[in-house]
């Protein structure tokens, strides 16, 4: 019992790492096509912060509905 108490102390934790720019690209690249993995997932759940990955998550949707925009555009073009 003693030793859920002390895993429980957050003074006894070791500090938050912050997540490098890449990692969140990566987790919401991997995120967006349903092939993250669970140990990525708790990484980000522990040391990312969830404005980060909201910004991350509009810029990829953004950027993946304007290419498929772009290529049915030349698509559609070339007919």
């Amino acid at each position: 019992m003693e030793n859920n108490a002390q895993q429980d102390n957050p003074a006894e934790r070791p500090p938050k790492r912050k997540l490098n720019p890449f990692q969140v690209i990566g987790s919401v690249f991997a995120a967006g096509l349903g092939v993250q993995s669970s140990k990525n997932r708790e990484r980000d759940f522990n040391q990312g912060r969830i404005g980060t990955f909201i910004v991350a998550g509009l810029l990829f949707t953004a950027l993946f509905v304007g290419t498929v925009y772009g290529v049915v555009s030349l698509v559609l073009a070339g007919r």
